[in-house]
């Protein structure tokens, strides 16, 4: 247990921290891009509105603050020592377009919320807190992810300073102009021998927890995901006058190939299948289509397992064109991320806070992309998923989740915390 100078307990203060959370993440919604919808993008007005907000937040709860060359903004919690080193937590506060509330901001803010309650008690521990907030995970305005956490862990890749935003502004132009120096951040990268862990706190994103009955659950590895965009090549002809078995129909290869990642991929909990475009392009009512564009992102905890359904696919892809009479003109893999388990030691302190906070324990992977992820890179990353309700529904303004859910996090993460144990 740390060291307490003020015998004084914090846990008053956090019983009132599940309101202070949803309050804060109200307040934070206020800086969007967009009237009347929550869209916060890389280093817009609205991204530096909510840098500033967090950061005041981050101050008044006894935090010194700044921000790295890639605009991440941290605030330093110190330990009993000066030197201590540091258990990192965090999450984003980029969105996407139409966004939630809750999606990378409740893992900024529930920490901000229990390192107050800390502070106004007096209370500090053997090492010190980082409460990071990601400058970017989504890959929103510059189509590149993980931006910020990758920054941090050393990993950041230069080449996409080159990306272009809508507007036709490269990445390395609009940090330039928002007063942040690409040529720094190297100098973002912390020190590994300095980490001891990082911890994340994020909504489910999905229905497990909410069908479960249960407020909170242990991350157990953050799936991995493969990403294609296929186009299809077949002979257009017309609708009424081209027999069945002569048709060489690239949208009906399109759909046979779609079922099969739906049949492959089913029935095997952690892993997914999903085609999520499908576009016929210059389709007509009354045409065969001789072309079909669609992509196809498949997932799994388990990497092995992964790549044994996307061999399965392709050759499957093969087998169909070949029956069909159709070409396969473009598999073109557009994404690909192994899958990162979280560690089973810090697994086990979130089980144990969890059973602290007199709540179930239950393990489940996450089958979508974190900070974390990029984190594992430079320390031993674990999760902590909050339920959210409305079916699960993330990535979208009806995203939802409660403040005694947020109340039940606080607790386990203040439990985690307090009972921290470096690994051995």
């Amino acid at each position: 247990m740390a060291a307490n100078p003020n015998p004084t307990s914090a846990a008053a203060f956090v019983n009132h921290t599940g309101a202070r959370i949803m309050e804060w993440a109200d307040a934070l919604a206020v800086h969007t891009e967009q009237p009347g919808m929550l869209t916060r993008t890389y280093l817009t007005d609205a991204h530096h509105g909510a840098a500033a907000q967090l950061a005041a937040w981050m101050e008044a709860a006894g935090m010194t603050v700044r921000r790295d060359a890639a605009g991440n903004v941290i605030g330093r919690y110190e330990g009993t020592a000066p030197d201590a080193p540091v258990l990192l937590t965090g999450s984003h506060f980029d969105t996407v377009r139409d966004a939630g509330r809750y999606d990378g901001n409740l893992g900024v803010i529930l920490p901000i919320a229990c390192v107050d309650a800390w502070h106004r008690v007096g209370r500090r521990f053997p090492f010190a807190i980082e409460v990071v907030g990601f400058a970017e995970e989504e890959g929103v305005r510059f189509k590149a992810t993980l931006l910020g956490s990758r920054a941090i862990a050393g990993t950041f890749d230069t080449r996409v300073l080159d990306n272009l935003d809508d507007a036709g502004s490269t990445m390395r132009d609009v940090m330039r102009a928002a007063g942040f120096e690409p040529d720094q951040l190297p100098a973002a990268a912390h020190d590994r021998r300095q980490v001891l862990g990082f911890i994340e706190v994020h909504i489910e994103q999905g229905p497990v927890l909410l069908n479960e009955g249960l407020p909170v659950g242990v991350v157990t590895a953050i799936s991995g995901a493969s990403r294609f965009l296929v186009e299809l090549e077949g002979l257009a002809g017309h609708a009424g006058t081209v027999p069945m078995e002569m048709r060489r129909d690239a949208a009906m290869a399109a759909a046979e190939i779609g079922l099969y990642i739906e049949r492959r991929c089913g029935g095997k909990p952690g892993l997914v299948g999903t085609v999520g475009q499908f576009n016929v392009p210059n389709g007509a009512t009354n045409v065969v289509p001789g072309r079909a564009v669609f992509s196809i992102d498949i997932r799994a905890g388990d990497d092995a397992e992964r790549e044994a359904a996307v061999n399965d696919v392709l050759a499957e892809i093969e087998r169909i064109c070949a029956r069909r009479n159709v070409r396969a003109a473009q598999v073109r893999k557009t994404h690909e991320a192994a899958s990162v388990p979280c560690a089973p030691w810090l697994q086990d302190q979130w089980a144990a806070a969890i059973e602290r906070a007199g709540a179930p324990v239950r393990h489940l992977p996450s089958g979508a992309g974190h900070d974390a992820m990029a984190i594992a890179a430079l320390t031993d990353v674990a999760m902590l998923f909050v339920r959210c309700g409305n079916g699960g529904i993330s990535h979208h303004p009806t995203e939802i989740m409660t403040a005694e859910d947020a109340q039940v996090a606080a607790n386990v993460f203040s439990a985690f915390v307090e009972h921290f144990q470096r690994k051995q």
